[in-house]
């Protein structure tokens, strides 16, 4: 093959590549193999620079910047759709369909309605020559250079039935997921974020620098049909006709359905607002089109919208309003939330009062003023979220937030650590937000080990106010008990005997039963290890703790803060009086173990995981959660997966637990 030869298979090899992971979203190889096809393109371009064409895979990265965009007239209009927001609008639009053809049912082509930016594709002879927005509807801008780096968009379609001139009318947007990390790349970079995809989409297409646009993860579906050339082309129906731009290689939306009455058509806008909010792009109703061309022809047009078309608008999902002040929130694990209370609006059919604000650097960073005319968003059950602030409107009195030094629930000390976006209340063992997530926590089976004490009896105890904080356990009666809900004598009778269990514990167990921020279970083994006794890690100071194993200025930083709350020191003060005996486990270090790693999987015959793992710590082990080159043993028992696979692809030793107790000696 010679040269010219592998440079038109390149172009076309790509090309179906392309096609397979960006239209179809089935890749037929890995990036890598690709790439290297792609720069194998590249390097024989810049042999023979003049072998460049238009339809070059490698024109999709950009050319030089533009001082302005042309305006194209439009062979065809690009018109807008009549909106309907009420079922009984629906109902009128199919009888006025029916009447104006004279017949008693009509086929509707059911499609999802974009909130995109609408854009017109001229191919000539199956090339891609000219890209337009929508602009007025009778003419528009120029982005083909733009367009071209959508790499969703063939250069050059596919097939034989190719039509001389064939404009192709869609939707350019942005995946969810692809404007979420896009975002969050310009956030990182201290670049400015978009507002939404919708936003996104208009602004990358509107890019005098189409290198910029290339960078943006814009994606394209087709739905409509402007100049055809010729006309004998043209199939049927649009069901038909979209289903010829799939063989086409153009990206087509799969959710779409052929509707045959009006019942059929608010099934479809029923069954996909229901799905809405887990869809992986925005849209904002559903368009419905006579199915038959010839029928399209026959009812025409009126004024700038067509009379065989109707969109079905869904429930604005955005609205403007005022906030109207700035409070804060309070967590189950402590963060504290900055919440905007709202002039009430309705958004996506829901009256909005209050709209999260996530934490102190967002209402910086979006400039949130008690004031402010703001946009809000809700997507199902979301929590309503302010998107962004209409600065125009900001009045001369709006004022900024101040996020508060006390907590507004139990009057203890906020804090933020350096690391963290997210402010918390300090009074853990005492704030009633963290009442219920503190004794869940303190009960865990790797903390105190309270059998019994589930999330349904702690709502229960918490909302009957029978419990406050961790130390009231131990004062509760058998009656109190008793008379909870789905909880009989024998119930109550065991939880009391758990708890009561309970306070014989280790001193690393009760340590990590306090909940304490950034302190697990390990660094709660440490502490104990360290200092012995619960007093003495409770006066012990921020220098002090930074010579414990494994504890750095975060951690030590939390502690302090938690023990320095007087809440929190009280708490522990009536735990402690009320008979806990907290013992230290002494390591039974062995030389042969110590720093070596091990992994457990499957089911033990005598031993369950927790128990094989203390065995294994105590002889100055170290227990992974998986297996990498870095692993010695692998200790599998019954039904081990996929992590004795992996050992012995690695060839790590693998053993089972009388070989591990024997190590243990």
């Amino acid at each position: 093959m010679n040269l010219a030869d592998r440079y038109a298979f390149l172009q076309k090899e790509l090309a179906r590549l392309e096609h397979a992971y960006y239209v179809l979203d089935a890749p037929l190889l890995p990036d890598i193999e690709y790439d290297r096809l792609y720069r194998e393109l590249l390097e024989i371009e810049a042999a023979h620079p003049e072998w460049i064409t238009s339809e070059s895979l490698s024109q999709r990265v950009g050319g030089a910047a533009l001082k302005e965009f042309d305006s194209v007239e439009h062979v065809v209009p690009m018109l807008s759709l009549n909106n309907a927001f009420e079922d009984a609008e629906l109902i009128a639009f199919d009888r006025r369909c029916r009447e104006g053809l004279n017949v008693k049912q009509v086929d509707y082509a059911g499609e999802l309605k974009f909130d995109g930016l609408a854009i017109s594709l001229r191919y000539e002879n199956g090339s891609l020559v000219r890209a337009a927005t929508r602009g007025d509807g009778a003419s528009g801008e120029d982005v083909t250079a733009n367009i071209k780096t959508v790499r969703a968009i063939p250069l050059r379609l596919l097939g034989k039935n190719i039509p001389a001139v064939l404009e192709v009318r869609g939707e350019v947007f942005m995946y969810l997921e692809d404007f979420l990390k896009m975002n969050q790349l310009a956030a990182a970079q201290g670049e400015k974020e978009f507002a939404n995809p919708r936003n996104a989409a208009a602004g990358s297409l509107r890019q005098l620098d189409s290198k910029i646009t290339a960078k943006r993860p814009l994606s394209f579906f087709a739905y409509g049909l402007g100049a055809l050339e010729p006309q004998g082309w043209l199939p049927a129906t649009h069901e038909e006709l979209l289903n010829r731009y799939v063989d086409l290689g153009l990206p087509v939306c799969t959710e779409r359905k052929v509707l045959k009455s009006v019942e059929d058509m608010l099934a479809f806008y029923h069954e996909i607002e229901a799905k809405r909010d887990s869809l992986p792009y925005d849209i904002d109703g559903i368009v419905y089109k006579v199915n038959s061309i010839a029928e399209q022809n026959t009812l025409g047009f009126v004024s700038r919208a067509p009379r065989f078309a109707l969109a079905h608008k869904f429930p604005a999902q955005e609205a403007l309003t005022t906030v109207l002040g700035i409070d804060v929130q309070v967590g189950r694990t402590g963060a504290i939330t900055p919440v905007a209370r709202l002039a009430p609006v309705e958004v996506g059919g829901v009256t909005v009062t209050n709209a999260t604000l996530h934490n102190e650097d967002e209402v910086k960073r979006k400039d949130v003023r008690i004031g402010d005319t703001v946009t809000v968003r809700r997507a199902g059950d979301v929590i309503p979220e302010v998107v962004s602030v209409i600065k125009e409107r900001r009045p001369k009195s709006a004022t900024e937030f101040v996020m508060p030094s006390r907590c507004p629930v139990c009057d203890s000390h906020i804090e933020r650590l350096a690391d963290e976006a997210v402010a918390r209340c300090s009074g853990g063992l005492f704030c009633g937000a963290q009442r219920k997530q503190a004794l869940i926590h303190f009960a865990h089976r790797r903390a105190l080990d309270i059998e019994g004490l589930g999330e349904k009896i702690v709502d229960q105890l918490v909302d009957q106010n029978l419990v406050r904080t961790p130390a009231d356990l131990y004062r509760l009666g058998f009656s109190a008990l008793a008379n909870l809900e789905r909880m009989g004598e024998k119930s109550a009778d065991n939880l009391i005997q758990a708890i009561n269990q309970s306070r014989d514990t280790t001193l690393a167990r009760f340590i990590f039963a306090l909940g304490i921020r950034h302190v697990g279970e390990t660094t709660a083994k440490d502490l104990a290890n360290h200092y012995q006794s619960m007093h003495a890690l409770m006066d012990a100071s921020l220098e002090d703790l930074l010579t414990v194993k494994d504890v750095g200025p975060v951690v030590a930083d939390s502690i302090v803060s938690f023990m320095e709350e007087a809440h929190n020191r009280e708490v522990i003060e009536q735990l402690l009086a009320s008979g806990m005996q907290l013992s230290v486990e002494k390591k039974v270090i062995s030389a042969a173990l110590v720093g070596k790693t091990f992994v457990l999987t499957g089911t033990f015959p005598s031993l369950s995981r927790d128990q094989a793992k203390d065995l294994l710590e105590k002889a100055g082990a170290k227990v992974a959660g998986s297996v990498s080159k870095k692993t010695d043993y692998v200790v599998a028992g019954t039904d081990a997966g996929s992590k004795l696979s992996k050992a012995e692809e690695l060839g790590i030793t693998v053993i089972d637990e009388q070989t591990m107790l024997d190590l243990l000696g």
